[in-house]
Formats: structure tokens, C-alpha cells, sequence
């Protein structure tokens, strides 16, 4: 049984979207946790008349992602969960998404898969899988090295995102959940999936499970979309600010190799920190 848990705060429209994609799936094997963290739109109310099948838990406006993934997988866990994927309610899975994703996970049990993703507005191919280089901090994408004939089958990352992330359930019971302590919202899905290769795991993007996102819907993106002073700091220093400070030294410091700590964080910092205003003055 696939347990699927998705965080939500709010943007309604977006998770009955979401829900009614999984009602379309050809694999009929899942349950689905929707973890509700503080909704003020009538989210709730939407859930318990529109999707009575679901397994609907609360938070309070505080969980943010990783815990409110955390509890979702702690119950799918009780439930005996045979396999969890984590997915944002700003997604549309194909309707074969999670039979994609089992077919390769019984032909790779231990295998962590992630999903290939396309922008649901252009339908273009925006994200599938990338490399880390910790000596220059940098990422290689897999898209721009692979030729459109190879982006099939599975292929190896060294790190994942959580939308549409397929996770065997018994690596939690080997690794522990996803670190809300250091990570509460941003990069607690790259460092999860960085300690799974740690403890001997692979993981691969399945670019035969496809995934529709919108990319402009982060709160980092909007932080971006619209630059002044505010927009800057929450970048630099809020929980929904992709450039946040505290969690790049988090991140570094649990994934990093040591040989390379130094210099991946001071080249990731003056990144964040030069990088918004640069961009706010010569993107116009």
C-alpha cells in the first residue's frame, strides 16, 4: 500500500486540483494523507465534503513543511505503510504517475525515485534531477546533458526534491523521518535524501513518472517576483525564504565533505547574499 501525504496552508483551489488528479490514477493501491496545517480559506471544510476518502490530520499554522510531512508519515507508518511519496498540492500527477513509479520500484526495491517535471502552464520540461558539485557549489542538471531520446527509464541523482518524492517505508525505520529541527522548510528534502545515499541507498529520477507543477507558486519565487527591501530579507531570513541563511549553514554542515565545508559555504552565502540585488538591478 502507497501511503501519500501532502502538507497544505491554504490555496484551496490548488489542493482539489491536486486531489482530484490521484482520484484519475490508473494505480488504485494508495491512501492519502492530507496534513492541514492552518488553513484560513476553508480548506479544511473543502476536504471534508469533496474528499471524505482521505485521511485528513490538523496543525496549527506552525508544522510548515517538514513537520507536517513528518506527521503524515508517522501515521502512514502505523498504518503499515508499504511505500510513502511526499507531493505538494501545487501538482498534477499524470494519471499513470504512481503506476510508473511502481513499476520501477519493483524492479528497484531499494531505490529512492523521484519524478520528472513539467511546467503545468507550458508543459515544458523544467525539472529532472540534478548533480551536486560541493567544491563549487553548483548543480549540473540532468536535463541539459541528457539528449531528448535518453530522458526515459530512471537515472541517478545525487539528491531529490519532495514533490513526488517515492520512498520505500522502511528507510525511515534506518535513517529516521526528515529533519525538522534544522530544516523546517526548505533543503529537509535534499538532506533526507543525501543521508539515504549515505546509508548505502540509491536515488534516481523516473522520468517515466511525470509530474505538472507551477514553478511560481513557491514562496520563494514570490519573494523574487516582486524585489524591494522586504522580499530581501524574507529571502535571506524567513522560513519561506529560499535563500534563508541559518538553513544553507544547516544543510552544509550535516551534508557537505569537509574538504569542501569552507569553500561551499562561502561561495553558497555571497550567493544569496549578492545575488538578490544584483538581480534587482540588472533584471529589468
Amino acid at each position: 500500500m502507497i501511503y501519500i501525504i501532502i502538507p497544505v496552508h491554504n490555496r484551496k483551489n490548488y489542493t482539489r486540483n491536486c486531489l482530484l488528479s490521484l482520484r484519475k490514477q490508473t494505480y488504485k493501491n494508495f491512501k492519502t494523507i492530507v496534513i492541514d496545517d492552518g488553513s484560513i480559506d476553508k480548506t479544511n471544510e473543502m476536504l471534508k465534503k469533496e474528499f471524505p476518502e482521505i485521511i485528513l490530520l490538523k496543525g496549527d499554522g506552525n508544522l510548515w513543511w517538514t513537520a507536517s510531512i513528518n506527521l503524515g508519515i508517522k501515521c502512514a507508518i502505523k498504518n503499515k505503510a508499504d511505500y510513502i511519496m511526499t507531493l505538494n498540492n501545487d501538482t498534477i500527477p499524470k494519471k499513470d504517475f504512481l503506476e510508473k513509479m511502481m513499476l520501477w520500484t519493483e524492479k528497484k526495491p531499494n531505490f529512492i525515485l523521484g519524478a520528472l517535471e513539467l511546467d503545468a502552464k507550458t508543459k515544458k520540461l523544467i525539472y529532472g534531477g540534478e548533480i551536486i558539485d560541493w567544491k563549487t557549489a553548483s548543480y549540473k542538471s540532468l536535463l541539459k546533458t541528457l539528449k531528448p531520446k535518453k530522458r526515459k527509464g530512471i537515472h541517478k541523482t545525487t539528491h531529490l526534491p519532495g514533490r513526488g518524492l517515492f520512498i520505500p517505508s522502511h528507510i525511515f525505520k534506518k535513517i529516521g523521518l526528515f529533519d525538522e529541527k534544522h530544516l523546517p522548510h526548505y533543503a529537509a528534502d535534499f538532506d533526507f535524501t543525501h543521508r539515504a545515499v549515505k546509508a548505502g541507498y540509491n536515488v534516481y529520477c523516473n522520468y517515466d513518472a511525470k509530474l505538472l507543477t507551477y514553478p511560481e507558486e513557491s514562496g520563494d519565487k514570490k519573494n523574487k517576483r516582486k524585489r524591494n527591501l522586504k522580499n530581501y530579507y524574507n529571502t535571506l531570513f524567513s522560513r519561506n525564504g529560499g535563500g534563508n541563511l541559518k538553513d544553507y549553514f544547516h544543510y552544509a554542515v550535516k551534508n557537505c565533505p569537509r574538504q569542501w565545508l569552507p569553500s561551499f559555504l562561502i561561495i553558497g552565502i555571497f550567493r544569496r547574499i549578492f545575488g538578490y540585488p544584483y538581480h534587482w538591478i540588472f533584471d529589468k
